[in-house]
């Protein structure tokens, strides 16, 4: 244990002599952690909410009955099941607002209430009587409690005028979520004896067959172990999680430098601690032990980074979960101890995966070999032929997964292989245009120039491989965004053509708004709207009423039509269907659909795919009049308007006074288009800041890489110094070559990008959300990306160039005399 000690301190000395080699290995390790650690955070916060919203009363987890046409059905049925010896539990669900915001209200029947649904048993059960006598308790997350701003025992009252049950915190329960004893929601919903769903139990006994007591009236849906919210949101997380990982992997690269550098300097030292008697074994577990412990220290401060990451993103993390898929995340960060042990752990893992090199260097460490260190920064012809053909594999296994995959994991697959297949052959890329520079160079300081360009690649060649890993994600990720943006606003264009639109808060309400708006005379057109939810090859979607007016046939953004597709949507036997439906369903024009209907299925023929964004369900747009013919029961509140331009605001203003309607019930198009575009901003917000995180480590790493190259390069730079060429100038070639590289790296990174780009659009995208994107090119955000690029390879450049034009001609006298 002593001798233990004793080599661990002469090989903690190295790091005592060297500060800034230490440094950047700490750096590396804390950026690769707080990075990674702060995405797992994110993913965590909303997979936890996932959860709590799947085990929330009949969630995908539990096995639940509901009725065939999707709408509400009698409550009589749940007795008979009851009866027939079936452990069901009635549920009823609906909407209902307080001051203006809109909540989803469950009513349960605790008594019967499964024991196995989620968090339920927590719910209603410390106290029922409390919880089912008047005037009742209202079950709501602290998140919900928070939002209204009110104290625990408060009866809100509802928009329509109601007085609510007093208010109870569950912390089980999904923020936006309020819970109340079925017979109170029947009667704050207006729906006597009616239920939404049947929770179903776990019994030992035998049942009767369903349809022998509901006939069929009922069908049966079986748990799933992954929510709808989590399959959905797969491709967001998977994002967050490449994103991630790509920054970890950047962060190793600054750790690889630091410590190959480290083991070749320190070579002389392991081969005296060898002669001095220090087994092999002890001298690699001593080796990590130390690594293991810089690893530690490391870790935990990026942990402490990775939260603080964490918790500024959330409120955007949070907003585009809500916004894409209507997901409720809350807005504080809360982790489990798993969290801090898996951050430490992958920074030790990958502390050990990034010295592996040099730990198995260290295991065959002659003895008698001369000690002098290897010269680490030279090129190794053999080691870039072979990382070349390692990177045209990985092309062609890229080709493969482009060519034979059909997943979302594939689609993802095809861009890692790309961007490695690109870091690997970047060397090789750089070796060749670097030669063809010293061929062609003329003058002794030139050809200089070049050649030791080529000597400083092997030093600089990691951290040039992440600035080409950051840029050509930042290129790619910043041309889907703006692609995306313009399409979206071309899109929005046509879906809100209407100059103003209201939401009635009944149906008799939007009847009076009708009647009186028919007396408007700046009012040109009043346009009905409407929307059902049924089941289609066994997944949600909406089928869409449209009003037969020009402004829907002349707007609306038709990504393929039949001929006369609007006149044939009239007779209501034809329908148009969303791009995401079409694709999932492999539905194209002239193909017939049956949509499950109250009556019995609706057969329509496909006249039309549209696009629509945003929507996590499919869609099929239909006749608004056939639409209430087939669904005769919902709600008809939506209405758009057609007004004179210059009295939009004063009809808005007369509507909100007259019928009592706030700024969610009534709006015009202008604000409406506002706020999806301000949704739409927050929503790629936090991939903004991920890629600044990123190319600020890539920045890192090439800082680090050349202030650890500082010192080995001052043998090559004394003797042009002791021959008359001044500091400042040699400060002044090192830029160049370094600004050189940089460039050159940065052009690759552009084509590269833009590869990534068509592969976010026309792969992932497909893959994750069902639609495709068409392919921008923007020339001025490649020029910025560049100028942004040579301006962190010159922040980079700075300091190590500083340090050299300020150097004491004495110590480069010294250093000349000694490397003679």
């Amino acid at each position: 244990m002593t001798r233990a000690l004793w080599t661990l301190a002469v090989l903690l000395s190295h790091w005592r002599r060297h500060p800034m080699q230490l440094a950047t290995l700490l750096i590396g390790l804390i950026s690769a952690t707080a990075l990674w650690s702060g995405v797992q955070a994110l993913n965590q916060q909303a997979r936890d909410s996932y959860d709590r919203a799947a085990a929330t009363f009949g969630g995908s987890r539990t096995a639940m009955l509901v009725a065939r046409s999707g709408a509400t059905f009698p409550q009589k049925l749940f007795v008979d099941l009851r009866r027939a010896g079936w452990p069901v539990s009635p549920v009823l669900e609906g909407r209902i607002q307080i001051d203006g915001r809109s909540f989803r209200l469950l009513g349960i029947e605790p008594v019967t209430l499964p024991a196995e649904v989620g968090s339920a048993p927590a719910i209603g059960r410390a106290d029922l009587q409390a919880f089912m006598t008047p005037p009742g308790e209202m079950l709501v997350a602290p998140e919900t409690l928070s939002d209204l701003k009110l104290a625990e025992g408060t009866r809100p009252h509802a928009n329509a005028g109601a007085l609510l049950p007093p208010l109870r915190v569950q912390p089980q329960l999904v923020p936006g979520v309020l819970v109340v004893d079925i017979g109170v929601a029947q009667s704050l919903l207006k729906m006597p004896y009616q239920l939404s769903r049947l929770l179903i139990g776990k019994t030992a006994g035998k049942r009767a067959p369903l349809e022998n007591i509901t006939g069929d009236q009922l069908r049966l849906i079986e748990p799933n172990s992954e929510s709808d919210l989590e399959r959905l949101t797969d491709s967001f997380h998977l994002n967050l999680t490449a994103f991630g990982l790509l920054s970890f992997f950047v962060g190793l690269f600054i750790v690889n430098s630091a410590v190959g550098l480290a083991f070749e300097q320190r070579l002389p030292m392991l081969r005296t601690l060898r002669a001095c008697g220090v087994s092999v074994r002890m001298l690699n577990a001593v080796l990590v032990t130390e690594l293991v412990s810089l690893a530690l220290v490391a870790g935990l401060v990026g942990l402490v980074c990775g939260y603080f990451i964490a918790a500024s993103l959330l409120p955007d993390v949070a907003a585009s979960l809500r916004g894409l898929y209507g997901a409720q995340i809350p807005g504080q960060l809360t982790l489990k101890p798993e969290w801090w042990i898996a951050g430490v752990a992958i920074s030790i893992l990958g502390a050990l995966a990034a010295a592996a090199a040099s730990l198995a260097k260290a295991l065959r460490l002659p003895l008698l070999a001369a000690a002098q260190p290897q010269a680490w920064q030279q090129a190794q012809r053999r080691w870039l032929v072979f990382q070349s053909i390692a990177a045209l594999a990985v092309f062609a296994t890229a080709g493969g997964l482009l060519w034979f995959g059909d997943s979302l994991i594939a689609g993802f697959a095809v861009l890692a292989a790309l961007m490695l297949g690109a870091a690997l052959i970047l060397p090789m890329f750089l070796e060749a245009v670097l030669a063809f520079g010293q061929r062609y160079a003329k003058g002794p300081l030139s050809i200089w120039f070049w050649a030791d360009s080529r000597q400083q690649l092997s030093g600089l060649s990691l951290a040039l491989m992440a600035l080409l890993l950051a840029l050509a994600v930042n290129v790619g990720v910043a041309t889907m965004v703006e692609s995306f943006s313009r399409t979206f606003l071309v899109w929005l264009d046509g879906r809100l053509a209407a100059d103003v639109y209201v939401n009635a808060a009944s149906d008799a309400q939007a009847i009076q708004i009708k009647a009186w708006l028919r007396e408007r005379p700046e009012v040109e057109a009043i346009l009905p709207g409407g929307r059902a939810e049924t089941q289609l090859a066994g997944a949600p979607i909406e089928v869409l009423g449209l009003p037969d007016h020009p402004t829907y046939r002349d707007n609306w953004p038709l990504l393929q039509a039949a001929d006369k597709a609007w006149i044939r949507l009239r007779p209501g036997d034809t329908g148009l269907v969303s791009e995401q439906l079409s694709r999932r369903l492999h539905i194209g024009l002239g193909d017939r659909i049956d949509v499950p209907a109250p009556d019995g299925n609706w057969p329509l023929e496909v006249v039309g795919i549209y696009a629509d964004y945003g929507n996590p369900k499919g869609q099929i747009a239909v006749n608004f009049a056939a639409l209430t013919r087939r669904f005769p029961e919902i709600p008809l509140t939506r209405l758009g308007l057609r007004v004179e331009r210059p009295k939009i605001a004063a009809l808005i203003a007369a509507l909100q006074e007259k019928f009592g309607l706030d700024d969610r019930n009534v709006a015009d198009q202008a604000t409406m288009k506002a706020e999806s575009t301000r949704i739409f901003n927050r929503t790629f917000s936090v991939t903004a800041a991920l890629n600044a995180f990123t190319l600020g480590v890539a920045g890192i790493a090439l800082l680090t890489s050349l202030l650890t190259l500082t010192n080995s390069r001052l043998p090559q730079l004394a003797p042009l110094w002791a021959i008359g060429i001044t500091r400042r100038k040699l400060a002044v070639i090192e830029l160049l070559k370094t600004m050189s590289v940089a460039l050159i790296t940065t052009l690759l990174a552009l084509p590269l990008g833009l590869l990534v780009a068509w592969c976010l659009l026309a792969v992932v995208n497909v893959k994750a959300f069902g639609w495709r994107l068409p392919f921008h090119v923007f020339p001025l955000q490649l020029l910025w990306l560049v100028g942004v690029a040579m301006v962190a390879a010159l922040a980079a450049s700075a300091l190590p160039v500083i340090r050299l034009a300020r150097m004491q001609p004495a110590n480069l006298i010294r250093i000349f005399a000694n490397e003679r």
